[in-house]
């Protein structure tokens, strides 16, 4: 599995001043805060401090480990059957849209943890494999989440 850092943070990402929280240290928003105060940035976008509860509940809390991403799933049609894949194919169509299923399929465009878990309960529902593997996994910090 290939494994990419993320060394570059995404355009105003709030980020979070409480080094005291117990979580701080694994926390995206306090780690974003600690390299931005680091390169002297100017200008923070600040999660307001009096909404943040420092513990495990906090609704702002991203944790730093990274997330495993596919890429891919052009291998799923040779293992199914023409009606399986005519069925998989066409409602995951009109869930993601036609162009972005095809990019997905053709690993243009990275397939989250939860698209994955959409993709194997449409393969569990049209009676295939649904524990095949994609064509290949990535782990990305998850910004996003």
């Amino acid at each position: 599995m290939q494994k990419k850092e993320y060394t570059s943070l995404p355009t105003n990402y709030p980020v979070c001043e409480h080094s005291s929280c117990p979580m701080a240290a694994n926390c995206l928003h306090h780690i974003a805060y600690t390299m931005m105060m680091e390169q002297n940035e100017e200008y923070l976008r600040l999660i307001n401090p009096t909404r943040c509860s420092k513990d495990e509940s906090c609704t702002y809390y991203r944790d730093k480990k990274p997330v495993k991403y596919a890429r891919g799933f052009t291998n799923f049609q040779k293992h199914m059957f023409p009606q399986q894949y005519d069925q998989f194919m066409t409602t995951l169509c009109f869930h993601f849209g036609r162009n972005q299923y095809f990019k997905r399929r053709r690993g243009d465009i990275l397939i989250s943890p939860e698209e994955q878990e959409v993709i194997r309960q449409m393969l569990e529902k049209v009676g295939a494999d649904s524990k095949m593997d994609f064509d290949n996994y990535e782990e990305h910090i998850n910004w996003d989440a």
